[in-house]
């Protein structure tokens, strides 16, 4: 099952190679600090939304997280993304590396735009556009839950990461350091055959 619209995912230092490719609509992901990108400034017209917030599972103080808002917001946009003419609509989803935030924003409005679409074939089509996702985990279950999908795309990343920990074991730690121990652990059990 094909979505209804091209998908670009990148991080900001990829922005500039796709100003060019004719976008539609553009969700830029950005810590709340950060700058606009200037690459934007070379592209076309399109819709766009922004959202601010720190990749992160957990808030802690001066590190805010994702929201139910947030997600409300980019599941919105995505239902205007699907007016758009087939042919020319064009979905960017950028965040600072293109990994997290930006995969697991792109896997919820894929699920929307197709709600026959097993969360599998969801996330098997995330990772085939974009090979190092590794989508959090926060927004998933918030969009899960707004979606009605009953925990089925938070379940679906668990592959995600049981896929990257096994050609990318350097991951775990570095994951783990960044407060992201749940999505290891369900990577990892997994790999064990413990669910």
């Amino acid at each position: 099952m094909e979505p209804p619209f091209r998908i670009t995912i990148c991080g900001i230092e990829e922005l500039a190679g796709h100003c060019e490719t004719g976008v539609s609509h553009v969700l830029s992901i950005l810590d709340p600090d950060h700058p606009v990108p200037e690459a934007f400034g070379a592209f076309g017209e399109h819709a766009k939304l922004e959202l601010r917030f720190y990749d992160v599972l957990e808030d802690t103080p001066g590190i805010p997280g994702p929201t139910e808002a947030d997600v409300a917001r980019l599941l919105a946009f995505g239902r205007d993304l699907v007016t758009e003419p087939a042919a020319s609509a064009h979905l960017l989803v950028h965040c600072h590396a293109g990994i997290s935030r930006s995969t697991a924003s792109m896997a919820l409005m894929l699920a929307q735009a197709m709600p026959e679409a097993p969360a599998e074939a969801v996330m098997a089509h995330v990772l085939a556009v974009r090979d190092k996702a590794w989508p959090n985990l926060r927004i998933l279950e918030m969009g899960d839950a707004m979606l009605g999908r009953g925990g089925a795309l938070a379940r679906a990343a668990h592959g995600i990461y049981r896929h990257q920990l096994e050609i990318r074991p350097h991951l775990a730690e570095f994951m783990i350091n960044a407060g992201r121990e749940r999505e290891v652990e369900a990577g990892r059990a997994l790999l064990a055959g413990r669910s």
